[in-house]
Order: structure tokens, then C-alpha cells, then sequence
């Protein structure tokens, strides 16, 4: 055998036995006659001894980084003990050792503080992944996987494996094509998802399913997106919203537990989408931390009359404020100690490309009561104190307040809010926070073709008290000044999205499972009925075989990895990752094939 023990196992209670090790060499060290090695493996790093009575063959054979190593000697407790690592109490004495292979130099240091910059680690990944750092982040996959593996067991789920090789419906991202030797001029699609065999599943009487699934999407990429990604793809029969939500909350919580330790006994907390899209600006709020925004132009506010709420901005011949469509404020907790220069600074942070302001309203909330501000020339005392209360400002707080179109400042307010969470260092990621967004709306308009689209997908269904509407109307809209008032833009989806620190982990939605309103939802989303039996009639004809009611949700497993590592990019958490282009950078692919495969798969190229 190669070894008897691991590089990680060995510990004061094994002293006085004789071991065998191997695993890669990382550090050699001489001081004189004795050479000490640290060899490492997957489990970890073990000293080795080489006494002077081995150096004739160490001369012979000499070691370097990365060499695959066995060594057998005797296990000695050491005299200076290393407190930093769980083997640090003993050391090997090598008697022999054999060289199993050599390495070239390295590219970069095996180390968690590599010098390796991310193109050179990838086009070296199989060496990237010896290091330290990458084994934990696909430890803590592996106990995601295992963890939420064990959980819908133990609750009745079945892991069944769909399909690779389907046919393209492209609703929603670009489908990855593969063109069909046996099928000349046909192609196969890779799947955005598994969701109508899973719905077909649930018709097949299978009424807990489940799969750790890749899914392909041909997008443009990102640190959170790769165009291969894996879901934890889950559906139930006979269920409700409740029942989904109640099931699924326990899975993210015994993966808190499993994995790092957090007993997270606080029900989930909830949110409409409208309520996030206000409050928050998005619609995957951060809840670790506070300053809620408020629209000091919006109607029926909770906190505000309609009239008192425009009062307070408008009349005071600031023409910034009287002519914009919405002004969001957030007061900054403990921030009116800013200066000049710090708040001149976020003002031009918000001026960005990327942000689109063309300025931004500052009101110091003073200890002693009074207010200051960035347009004291139109707004007295009163006036400030009128908007801090509005806004739930205190004592030492510091009110932003953007204004302009309600889109593009509802988008940088909260951009300006995350920012603001940053820098008081409120966004810990040692913190997690779950959050439920519901009530979706089904539709959305897109007006460049001025027909509806699905929020979510087509399979969505109506909230209960919703599918009537959708029956009984039409989806026709006359023109793109109308959407508004049609009856659709009302509807809302049964669907719900899990939210952890900021991010979407988890979407899914009861689903439809009659014939008449899954044709009636292709028909709104313009289908024709020739178009929906082409791409669909397979579920189509499903529904009229006793499919009973159902729903689902999926997870994105890399991106809650990465979450529950601290980390901002998915790739840090998959093993073979590709970069930005959506290359691998290993492999060299994509590539180029040969023109014998180019005849097999009746494929001309030109250039375009």
C-alpha cells in the first residue's frame, strides 16, 4: 500500500508507531544535517524528518515543490510543537522514502496567499485546486450537497434524474444547441432547467422530487453566473404556497446547522414585492441592516397622508423636487458627523454611470436639535424636521434624498443604500438573514413588442383569487399608454422567491396544472395555439391525464455556497470554473472542430 495514514490523521496518542505517508511536498527546510519536509494531502500537513544518515540519497534524489512523496518512518512527538495545525504535535522521523513522481517548478506558490493572478490559476486549475483555500470552499459544497441531500430524504423527496439532450423552447435566456448526427438539421437544446419534467414527475404520480442538477444557459457572465450551473431543483404534489414555504425553510435551515454551526430558530421573515420594491428598491432586499427608503411623493403611504407628504417637498421653489416623478429618502444612522468632503464625495458616487443621478440632498439631523442641509435656502427649519420625521430620522442621523424618474431613482437608492450598509459595516457576512418575497406580479409588459411576459415562466400560475381575471380578459393592449390599466397588470403569480443577505437563493411557484389555463397563459404571452402545441403539447397533453395540483421551488446551489463562504464569485466554490468569456482556460474551449466532424453534423460555417 501506499500509505497507512493520511497527512491530516496522525496525532500525539499514534507516537512510538511506524507510518507511511504520501502526498505532494511543500516546503523543504535544511538546517545542517537534518532536512525537514512538509508533506501535505487532501486531508493536511504532516512534518517529515530526514536525519543526516538519508542524505547521501537526498543528494541522490533530491526533493522539490510539489513532488509526490511516500515516506515511511516512525511518529515522534516534537519538542517545539506547531499550535496551528491539528498535526502540529508530532513529526515523522523518516527510515525511507520513495520519490512517486517529480514536478516542474510550479507556476505559482501553493499557498493560500498565492501570487498566481486568477487567468494563471485557471489555466492552471488542477494545481489551483491543491491549495488550502480551494479545498474548503468544495468541503463546504460537498456539506451543502450532503446536507440538503439528507434533509429531503428524510422527508420523502426522490432524486430522479431528466434529460440533457431536449428540445430548444427559448422563453427566457439563449439555449446551448447540439446539433444531431442521426438527426440531420435537428438539434438538441441543453436545459435553462429540468421544469416541465419535473411538472410531468408530479403527473406521473412521483410526488416528492428532487435533483442536484446542472443547468445551461447561454448568457453573458458574471461573478454570480457561469453558463453551466447547478440547482437544487425540488417539486411537490398536492400542495400550497404554505406548505412550500414552511418545507423549504427547513431545508435552508438544516443546512445552517449542518454546515456552519447557526441554529436559525427565527421564523423566515416575509415581504410582498411591492413592499420590497418601496422599501428597498429591489426586490432581494438586504434585511441585515435597516434604512428603509421612503418616497416622499408616493400616495397612501403608511407613514404619511398623500397631502401632508407632498407638503413637505413641494412649494418651496426647488424645482428639483416639484418636477420629479419620485424622491426617496434614507436616513443613515449616526452619520451626521460626515463632512463636506465625505458627503461631496457621495454625491459624486451617486453622479456615476452606473448610477445615473444627477445630484443628491443632504439633511443633518444635529445633536442639538437643528437641521442642516444642501438646500437650506429653499427649506426652513420646520420643513427639515417635517422631512426627518417622515423619513424616521434621529438625533446624528444623516438624510440622502434622491430625486427624478421613479425607475432610475428607485434603482439608485438602492444602490445607495447597499453602498451606505458597506461603508458603516453593517453587510457582515459572518450575519445571515432570510426573507421571503411573495406576491409577484405575473406579467410583465414588454413595450418594445407591447405584449405581456412572464415574470417568472409560463408555467406559473395565478394566485387563486386571480385566475378568474385572467380567464375572463383578454390580453390584447391598445397601445403602450394602456398597459397600466389592463386588467393583466394586476394579476399576481403564486410565486416566491427565498432572499439570503441580498441575494436570491431560491424561486420557484405553484404551478399550473389545467389544460385551459396553461393555454390561456400561452396565449397571453402571444403563442398561438399551433405554437404552443409545437413547444408544449407534450405537457399540454399531460394535464388532460389526471395531473394534480403542484409547485416547486429551486435553489442555486453555487451561489448559496458562496454565500455561506464569504465570497462575492460562484467560481471560487466550482471546480472547474470558466472565466468571464466563458471559457475554459484549461481545456482551450470552446475550439474549433475538424471538417470531418463538420460533414457528420451537416454543418456548413461562414463568416458573418
Amino acid at each position: 500500500m501506499y500509505r497507512t495514514h493520511t497527512c491530516g490523521e496522525l496525532r500525539q496518542e499514534h507516537a512510538g508507531q511506524e507510518t507511511t505517508l504520501a502526498g505532494w511536498v511543500q516546503t523543504i527546510r535544511k538546517f545542517g544535517a537534518i532536512t525537514f519536509v512538509d508533506l501535505r494531502d487532501r486531508y493536511g500537513i504532516t512534518q517529515l524528518v530526514f536525519n543526516e544518515s538519508l542524505n547521501p540519497k537526498l543528494d541522490e534524489q533530491p526533493l522539490g515543490r510539489e513532488f509526490v512523496l511516500q515516506a515511511t518512518g516512525k511518529v515522534m512527538e516534537r519538542s517545539n510543537k506547531n499550535t496551528h495545525i491539528p498535526t502540529g504535535a508530532i513529526e515523522i522521523y523518516v527510515s525511507e522514502f520513495n520519490i512517486l513522481n517529480r514536478s516542474n517548478t510550479p507556476p505559482f506558490t501553493i499557498q493560500d496567499d498565492t501570487d498566481g493572478g486568477e487567468d494563471l490559476r485557471m489555466r492552471f486549475r488542477y494545481m489551483d485546486l491543491r491549495r488550502n483555500a480551494v479545498k474548503k470552499n468544495l468541503e463546504l459544497r460537498y456539506s451543502v450537497n450532503r446536507s440538503a441531500r439528507n434533509y429531503l430524504h428524510e422527508n420523502h423527496f426522490m432524486d430522479i434524474e431528466t434529460p440533457f439532450l431536449i428540445k430548444s423552447t427559448p422563453e427566457g435566456a439563449r439555449d446551448f444547441v447540439v446539433p444531431s448526427r442521426m438527426n440531420p438539421g435537428q438539434f438538441y437544446a441543453l436545459p435553462q432547467s429540468p421544469q416541465t419534467f419535473k411538472q410531468l414527475l408530479m403527473v406521473s404520480g412521483y410526488d416528492r422530487y428532487y435533483q442536484v442538477v446542472k443547468c445551461f444557459r447561454d448568457e453573458d457572465l458574471r461573478a454570480d453566473r457561469q453558463p453551466e450551473f447547478t440547482q437544487i431543483d425540488c417539486e411537490m404534489s398536492f400542495v400550497q404556497q404554505e406548505d412550500i414555504l414552511n418545507m423549504f425553510e427547513g431545508l435552508i435551515k438544516r443546512i445552517f446547522l449542518d454546515v456552519k454551526g447557526i441554529d436559525y430558530t427565527d421564523k423566515v421573515e416575509r415581504t410582498t414585492w411591492e413592499d420590497a420594491m418601496w422599501q428597498y428598491g429591489n426586490d432581494k432586499p438586504d434585511i441585515r441592516f435597516g434604512m428603509q427608503l421612503l418616497n416622499l411623493k408616493k400616495p397612501d403611504s403608511v407613514y404619511v397622508s398623500k397631502q401632508d407628504r407632498v407638503d413637505l417637498v413641494n412649494g418651496a421653489d426647488f424645482n428639483v423636487f416639484d418636477k420629479a416623478e419620485t424622491i426617496i429618502a434614507i436616513a443613515v444612522p449616526g452619520a451626521s458627523e460626515y463632512t463636506r468632503k465625505q458627503t461631496d464625495e457621495l454625491t459624486e458616487w451617486v453622479k456615476r454611470p452606473q448610477i445615473g443621478m444627477q445630484g443628491m440632498v443632504t439633511i443633518k439631523c444635529n445633536p442639538d436639535g437643528t437641521f442642516k442641509s444642501s438646500v437650506d435656502k429653499f427649506y426652513n427649519q420646520d420643513r427639515l424636521q417635517s422631512i426627518a420625521q417622515a423619513a424616521g430620522a434621529q438625533s446624528g442621523d444623516l438624510i440622502l434624498i434622491l430625486a427624478g424618474s421613479e425607475e432610475r431613482t428607485r434603482k439608485a437608492a438602492s444602490e445607495l443604500r447597499l453602498e451606505m450598509g458597506e461603508r458603516l459595516g453593517l453587510r457582515k457576512n459572518n450575519e445571515f438573514r432570510l426573507l421571503w418575497v411573495l406576491d409577484f406580479p405575473l406579467f410583465e409588459y414588454a413595450e418594445e413588442e407591447n405584449r405581456w411576459v412572464a415574470r417568472h415562466h409560463p408555467f406559473t400560475a395565478p394566485k387563486p383569487d386571480h385566475i378568474q381575471v385572467m380567464i375572463e380578459n383578454e390580453p390584447s393592449i391598445a397601445d403602450a399608454n394602456a398597459y397600466l390599466s389592463h386588467p393583466y397588470a394586476n394579476i399576481k403569480a403564486n410565486a416566491y422567491d427565498m432572499v439570503l443577505n441580498g441575494n436570491e437563493i431560491g424561486g420557484g411557484s405553484i404551478r399550473i396544472f389545467q389544460r385551459e389555463l396553461q393555454e390561456k397563459m400561452f396565449a397571453a404571452l402571444g403563442m398561438s395555439k399551433e405554437e404552443s402545441i409545437h413547444k408544449f403539447g407534450f405537457l399540454l397533453g399531460a394535464f388532460e391525464y389526471g395531473a394534480p395540483p403542484h409547485g416547486g421551488i429551486a435553489f442555486g446551489f453555487d451561489r448559496l455556497c458562496a454565500i455561506l463562504g464569504g465570497s462575492e464569485s460562484i467560481r471560487d466554490f466550482i471546480a472547474f470554473p470558466k472565466n468571464n468569456s466563458g471559457r475554459d482556460v484549461m481545456l482551450d474551449a470552446p475550439s474549433t472542430i475538424d471538417e470531418k466532424q463538420l460533414q457528420e453534423l451537416h454543418i456548413n460555417l461562414r463568416s458573418i
